[in-house]
């Protein structure tokens, strides 16, 4: 994995964990450097958070005992599917972070990880302009994030599907998106999308 200084204006005791301090570089690797032509996106919204201390910042909450529960049995069914993203966009709350932290060594040799925080409560607006971002080179790449702007990102993106009714009714805590689009490109449109799976932890606890 390359690393350099996370342009977070958070220190490392604000976030949990040593994933706080990764960074990717601009560097494309030779496993994506060719433009693809499928691309993948995976919504993750972050696990359930604890609301237990009033006086801790909404940035600052972590995750609690039911979150951590889930997000380890959302790291088991991410590994089983053998979804490794070349590229990961993380918001800088502590509970988003906790949430990358439960997928532990998984995506260390394949990803460059991005924890920013302007995906901190990014709406559907400011998530679209930083995934469309993205190098063509990139084939794969996971947005660990907050609702409202996850949902009504994943329903704008997703065009068909089999699970699209409910992924249109509510993302919960924890839910796993996964969406294919037919472009080299990742200048994504409304509707492009279609929906391939949508996991959710209830399904497997």
């Amino acid at each position: 994995m390359r690393t350099n200084p996370a342009d977070s204006g958070l220190s490392g005791a604000d976030l949990a964990g040593d994933v706080v301090n990764l960074w990717a570089s601009a560097t494309i690797t030779p496993a994506y450097r060719y433009a693809r032509r499928m691309k993948t996106l995976y919504l993750l919204r972050h696990a359930k958070s604890s609301w237990d201390d009033p006086s801790v910042p909404d940035l600052d909450r972590p995750l609690n005992d039911r979150g951590r529960r889930a997000a380890a049995v959302m790291a088991d069914q991410i590994n089983n599917r053998g979804i490794r993203p070349e590229v990961v966009l993380c918001s800088t709350a502590r509970r988003a972070v906790e949430t990358l932290e439960s997928l532990g060594d998984m995506f260390s040799e394949s990803a460059d990880i991005h924890i920013e925080r302007g995906l901190y409560l990014a709406g559907l607006e400011d998530l679209t302009e930083r995934v469309n971002e993205l190098s063509a080179h990139v084939g794969s790449a996971i947005l660990i994030g907050h609702n409202p702007g996850m949902h009504e990102f994943g329903i704008a993106l997703a065009g068909a599907g089999a699970r699209l009714d409910a992924l249109r009714g509510k993302m919960p805590t924890g839910a796993l998106a996964v969406l294919e689009f037919d472009q080299e490109g990742w200048d994504l449109k409304p509707g492009t999308g279609r929906l391939q799976d949508l996991v959710l932890p209830r399904d497997f606890e």
